[in-house]
């Protein structure tokens, strides 16, 4: 039986960590030979975030202040905030 093989290259960079971030990955890893790539892979960032620049323009384009029930809700969700999860944290 003959049996067609192809392996294809990927593409490598060279990159600069901090040895914080440097030490993260290692950490992160789920077993010794797991590569970097695979665990920059493994991890996962939500899409569903906006920037305050686009923030800003949402807000001046609806009107210039806000309601003070947009106020309180935001105070509220203000108080509860907690920081986001550590993508890397070892599980």
């Amino acid at each position: 039986m003959l049996c067609n093989v192809h392996i294809t290259h990927m593409g490598t960079r060279n990159i600069s960590l901090k040895d914080e971030a440097y030490n993260r990955l290692k950490t992160a890893r789920r077993y010794p030979d797991e590569s970097f790539s695979e665990v920059v892979l493994r991890a996962t960032w939500p899409e569903d975030t906006i920037t305050a620049r686009d923030f800003l323009t949402l807000l001046s384009s609806r009107r210039s202040h806000l309601r003070p029930e947009e106020l309180d809700r935001t105070e509220a969700l203000k108080a509860h905030d907690r920081p986001a999860e550590d993508k890397w944290a070892v599980r």
